[in-house]
């Protein structure tokens, strides 16, 4: 009898724990005495006894952390001990760490995300005016631009495209208007560079840096009214075209350690003597539209040894502005990353002299330049490159069903291959998750949010998923993908895919300091509270009140976590409205295991998770697939449930499902403690590994949806630039496909035919002819087939070069130096 009153009390106190547990729970202890009671009456000696033990113990813990004079003695050992283990936090960190907003992560990382509040948040929408513009000027633009041309003979837009961006506004699309730019949304923002990048990546990014990260953003938020109503009106216009000047030799991921200089100092402008910087030894690489800026934005670290700034202010990393013509500014040599024509070049200065007003946010703004970059690049990161890498998913998806039906090999379309199949499948899989992450996190920054992690994962996921998207393509294509030339509609986009995994930070560096690092900061309810009490003076309090907080919170976390992994996450939260609600009780199930093994991880690790790379990386990467698969599930509702969506969503969901699973897994087999690593295990994985990557059967489902031209496919196209024109390769690859669609019902009939003995089996132009002469087929028919035959036929054809069109053959002395002239 003891026993069990024992164990139903535990769980009571469990439950009271799940719900409550900082509350003084006198309550529970009355019982537990009156248990006590009955026992003493009923019970042997050896029950009171343990009972004894047991209520003493427990009324020990109630008493201990509910009586703030008792328990201050133990949090006052701990607050000192923590304080001298603590890792120092440099104030750039701090500045890092401090800068943006939490998103829908936090839901998540703490263990029970609120679906209501996810099918509530903002919806992704364009106006009137901007879906206008994406139609028509976007379209238009894509229309001028020939890839091959641009990339790889003139290695430059041309002169007519340049003068369309300007007079259309490419370079204001986010400048509001009351500064002559469009003032757009930043869904309209993502869904015009996205479309621009399916044409040409090298386009798209021309258009996205003065959009994204650089002079045009920073004025909006922090430029004085002066220099906004100068300069705003002048880059909307395309006046002034702009870079920025962040990126050195010796400072990449690690921005804050430029050696760039800036002394405070008087000099001469303009024949007076004026407070200023003179900047010596400025060398910046990297730098995109660099050869053509006409306005240079500039990082470097300020330096006041005289005192001159006065308190209006600061030392620190400082942003100005410098006209391209300004004395000793050096710009104009390009550099060709991975043979993309995109400007790209050096900004150097061996010494100038500039005004102090030049300053971004004039002379008070001097040392902030810091924040304002870190808040200005979780902007960037949760548009620009984001929608880089979904392009290249969705193109590539696009192309590549198109090219599996219009291909054949031993009489069959390659596509109906399940080695084909199953890279079809991830290649449609991927392109849904990556177009449903992008625009929930943009959903972020239209509601005015300043999103550091829910980018981070952005960037990092839509960049390298794209690329995997992309290789699976050319993997396809095989020969048809490897040969350059002006219709290959891959090869630009595959040899530009690692410029968006190296900048505005290196992936391996976002996954593996930035998304859990930030995310651990951001959104645990009281992590950052207890990291700044033990960094400030005097926190003692703070602490104690946020130590007990995370204790209570903790408990919770195991609880939910046990119970959820213990019942399979029966009862834990769904959203009964979905036909999905069964993939919401696992998203649940899965997070409750991370906030406890999370927060596992920084009771046991500590202070060591900054140095723990890999297990920051792996934590990241479970917050991450649960962030897209719930941006998934949002998409999905927000889109009117579409019926053909249904596999793509489940094979997202099962992807996303099963790659958390197997980073929870690798973080508990890698745990620093050993044996702390099994029992969480056996905690929040009773059963083993409980969720499987999409089956073979959902693989075909979905690759075969593509190959039929679903409704999804059509959805994923309307994304992209796909003319349907004879004279554009894109368009001619839609119209073979569509061609070669329009004869599978031909071809079943003959096949039919065939299998009854009606048909002998042989080359299909003979057995065309025998099935007109049975009258299995019309002469129509046969025409729909000739056409679909010589479509395809143009399709899979490559470019050749002449003899000496690509430079001299000089094997043989009498060919020697011969080039095209």
């Amino acid at each position: 009898m003891t026993s069990l009153f024992i164990v139903g009390f535990f769980i009571l106190t469990l439950i009271v724990l799940y719900f409550i547990p900082r509350l003084l729970v006198w309550t529970l202890a009355m019982f537990m005495y009156l248990g006590l009671i009955y026992e003493i009456a009923v019970g042997t000696r050896v029950s009171i006894f343990a009972f004894s033990i047991f209520s003493v113990f427990y009324l020990f813990i109630v008493v201990f952390f509910n009586l703030k004079p008792l328990r201050y003695v133990l949090s006052r050992l701990i607050y000192w001990k923590a304080k001298k283990l603590i890792p120092g936090i440099s104030p750039t960190e701090k500045l890092a760490l401090d800068a943006g907003d939490s998103w829908y992560e936090s839901e998540v990382f703490n263990g029970k995300p609120n679906f209501e509040v996810l099918h509530n948040s903002h919806k992704f929408t364009l106006s009137a005016e901007e879906q206008d513009f994406l139609n028509n000027e976007t379209a238009q633009l894509c229309s001028m631009i020939d890839d091959w041309k641009s990339s790889y003979i003139d290695r430059d837009l041309p002169v007519e495209v340049w003068d369309f961006i300007r007079k259309k506004g490419f370079f204001g699309l986010v400048i509001k208007k009351e500064y002559g730019g469009h003032g757009f949304s930043a869904a309209a923002h993502s869904e015009i560079v996205m479309k621009i990048s399916t044409r040409s990546g090298f386009a798209g990014v021309t258009i996205m840096v003065p959009n994204s990260l650089g002079p045009g953003e920073l004025l909006q938020h922090y430029g004085t009214e002066e220099q906004k109503n100068y300069y705003l009106p002048r880059l909307a216009q395309g006046i002034e075209i702009p870079c920025f000047a962040l990126t050195g030799p010796t400072a990449g991921s690690d921005a804050t350690s430029i050696p760039d200089r800036g002394v405070v100092a008087y000099g001469e402008y303009k024949g007076q003597r004026v407070l200023g910087i003179t900047l010596t030894e400025i060398n910046k690489r990297y730098i995109t539209l660099a050869p053509i800026a006409t306005l240079v934005g500039l990082a470097f670290k300020l330096e006041d040894p005289d005192n001159l700034l006065a308190g209006i202010g600061n030392p620190g990393l400082t942003c100005a502005l410098l006209p391209h013509d300004h004395p000793g500014l050096e710009i104009g040599d390009r550099l060709l990353p991975m043979n993309q024509a995109f400007m790209n070049g050096t900004v150097r200065i061996k010494e100038s002299f500039i005004p102090i007003d030049w300053v971004i946010g004039g002379q008070i703004m001097a040392g902030d330049g810091w924040r304002m970059l870190v808040e200005s690049l979780s902007i960037g990161r949760s548009i620009s490159l984001p929608a880089c890498g979904t392009a290249v998913a969705l193109f590539s998806t696009v192309l590549t069903s198109a090219y599996s039906m219009i291909r054949e090999q031993f009489k069959t379309a390659i596509g109906h291959f399940e080695g084909v199949e199953e890279q079809l499948a991830k290649m449609g899989g991927l392109a849904y998750m990556l177009n449903a992450a992008r625009q929930f996190t943009i959903n972020a920054v239209d509601s005015g949010k300043r999103p550091a992690v829910a980018s981070a994962i952005a960037k990092y996921h839509l960049t390298e998923n794209g690329r995997s998207a992309l290789i699976a393509a050319m993997d396809i294509h095989a020969g048809r993908g490897i040969i350059m030339g002006p219709h290959n509609y891959l090869a630009t986009l595959y040899q530009g895919a690692p410029i968006g995994i190296t900048v505005e930070g290196a992936n391996i560096m976002t996954r593996n300091l930035l998304i859990y690092g930030q995310g651990m900061m951001k959104c645990h309810p009281y992590l950052q509270t207890i990291y700044e009490s033990l960094t400030g003076n005097d926190g003692f309090k703070i602490f104690d009140e946020a130590l007990f907080g995370f204790v209570g919170s903790f408990a919770q976390n195991t609880v939910r976590a046990i119970f959820h992994a213990v019942t399979c996450g029966a009862f834990a939260k769904g959203y009964p409205a979905s036909k999905f609600n069964s993939y919401y009780k696992k998203i649940t199930r899965l997070s409750s295991s991370f906030a406890l093994v999370s927060d596992s991880a920084i009771v046991f690790i500590g202070g060591d998770l900054k140095r723990k790379e890999r297990v920051s990386a792996r934590l990241g990467d479970v917050m991450s697939y649960l962030y897209m698969a719930c941006a998934t599930l949002k998409y999905f509702k927000d889109n009117d449930e579409r019926v053909s969506d249904e596999i793509f969503v489940r094979w997202v969901l099962e992807h996303c499902l099963f790659n958390a699973q197997n980073a929870l897994f690798d973080v508990l087999d890698n745990f620093r403690v050993s044996g702390i690593g099994c029992a969480l295990k056996m905690c929040v994985f009773p059963y083993g590994r409980m969720y499987k990557k999409p089956s073979d059967k959902l693989d075909h489902q979905l690759s075969q949806s593509l190959l039929n031209n679903c409704e999804t496919r059509n959805v994923f196209k309307s994304m992209c630039y796909v003319p349907e024109l004879q004279d554009d390769i894109v368009g001619r690859v839609e119209i073979a496909y569509k061609a070669v669609l329009a004869t599978e019902p031909i071809k079943e009939r003959i096949h039919r035919a065939i299998k009854a003995k009606q048909l002998a089996k042989g080359d299909m132009a003979h057995v065309i002819i025998a099935a007109k002469a049975s009258g299995i087929i019309t002469d129509v028919e046969i025409a729909i087939l000739d056409k679909a035959a010589k479509l395809a036929d143009e399709i899979i054809q490559v470019d050749e070069f002449g003899p000496y069109e690509l430079g001299p053959k000089n094997a043989h002395p009498e060919w020697a130096g011969k080039i095209k002239i």
